[in-house]
């Protein structure tokens, strides 16, 4: 399993930003029917849920980034996106796109699940 993502880098707040993860293909005919979603974590803190997408289209947000952040999927590409928009410094973190293989929730990582090598995303004036 590979996943490798882009698109991590500096911005102000309020600006947008997208991450881009890409399976290779052998990963997403295998397993692009999972879910699959970005966790992130931050200096000093836990890793944390940010947004899943599971083989039906699903999707699940942690409240933190509801209606700000957009996850979608590109069958064609074998990619996974996160759309951020209206950042804000609390989003700086290392983030990370995990193929999840036992729970499909932001709320827990357990489990045998694949990540990526992350992207760092910084929110600052």
């Amino acid at each position: 399993v590979h996943l490798e993502e882009s698109g991590g880098g500096s911005v102000q707040p309020g600006g947008s930003l997208r991450l881009s993860c890409v399976a290779s293909e052998y990963t997403y005919s295998t397993y692009g029917y999972y879910c699959m979603g970005w966790f992130r974590q931050a200096p000093g803190k836990k890793r944390e849920g940010v947004a899943i997408i599971d083989g039906s289209g699903r999707r699940m947000y942690a409240d933190s980034v509801k209606d700000r952040f957009t996850v979608s999927k590109d069958k064609t590409k074998y990619t996974l996106y996160l759309q951020m928009d209206s950042l804000k410094p609390e989003d700086t973190a290392v983030y990370y796109c995990v193929l999840l293989t036992t729970v499909c929730t932001v709320h827990s990582d357990a489990g045998r699940n694949y990540w990526g090598q992350g992207t760092q995303v910084t929110v600052a004036s």
